[in-house]
């Protein structure tokens, strides 16, 4: 079992419009039952700490209207931790959910710029979806490279920006910022699902390509917990020889007495 950290905005509100905003539960949800399914830990976090804004539910959606029925998730959401204070060794992978509030506090926020760098630098997985790739922007690693430098990332897209009538609205476009910090952005049509893997940092286009994500993140996870079991059958194999030689060396020992 894994431990995962879902990050959330705490913009209720979009800049000059008041348009309410929130988290995009389609992309909290989604995720989440596949790291459920698949038996991993989930935590919640927000920039903010409390209880996180929400955007609308789809309640023809049975993942939703699961997700914010369940009372763990209800209860994590309740009073989630303020990200600056999480610590970024309790966890195995941290997932950033979408929302246009992203595009305002995640991107200078030192407390999860730190924490995404820590985990991908101790390996762990980094995901994120829609606009959560904000919470990329400007993350270093110890090597002194950015994050998404020389990385092909997945995001929303400036053409999906202008089709929900938002391109002068956010502070800037998302897939050019990427592009600036040195990121190769790939996209599919609008709103068609997107999903890019690219070693540990596993990205998506939209709100559709959030599961999408989750279950790349669970792939690699799988291929740890695999590799982490083999290790261990190894130095299991090796304590099992080095005990057999010890105690056919003490027998041999007693016979030549």
């Amino acid at each position: 079992m894994k431990k995962i950290l879902m990050v959330l905005t705490s913009v209720s509100e979009i800049e000059e419009t008041g348009e309410k905003t929130g988290y995009n539960v389609a992309e909290a949800a989604h995720p989440w039952k596949v790291f459920k399914d698949s038996g991993h830990f989930v935590d919640f976090a927000s920039i903010k700490g409390g209880q996180p804004p929400q955007d609308t539910v789809d309640k023809d959606d049975p993942i939703q209207v699961a997700f914010t029925q369940d009372e763990t998730t209800r209860a994590g959401l309740y009073n989630t931790a303020r990200i600056d204070v999480v610590d970024p060794e309790q966890y195995d992978g941290v997932y950033l959910v979408g929302g246009h509030g992203t595009m305002w506090d995640f991107p200078d926020n030192e407390g999860l710029q730190k924490l995404v760098g820590s985990i991908y630098d101790s390996g762990g997985l980094v995901g994120a979806v829609c606009h959560g790739p904000a919470g990329l922007v400007n993350v270093e690693l110890k090597n002194g490279l950015r994050l998404v430098e020389g990385r092909t990332v997945a995001a929303f897209t400036n053409d999906e920006e202008v089709a929900v009538g938002k391109e002068k609205i956010v502070p800037f476009l998302l897939q050019d910022k990427l592009v600036e910090q040195g990121a190769t952005h790939e996209a599919a049509e609008n709103f068609e699902e997107k999903v890019v893997v690219d070693e540990r940092l596993v990205t998506g286009q939209n709100p559709a390509s959030a599961g999408g994500v989750a279950k790349e993140m669970e792939k690699l996870f799988a291929e740890a917990i695999h590799q982490e079991k083999a290790a261990e059958q190894h130095d299991s194999e090796d304590l099992r020889a080095a005990h057999d030689a010890k105690k056919s060396s003490s027998h041999k020992e007693r016979e030549g007495h």
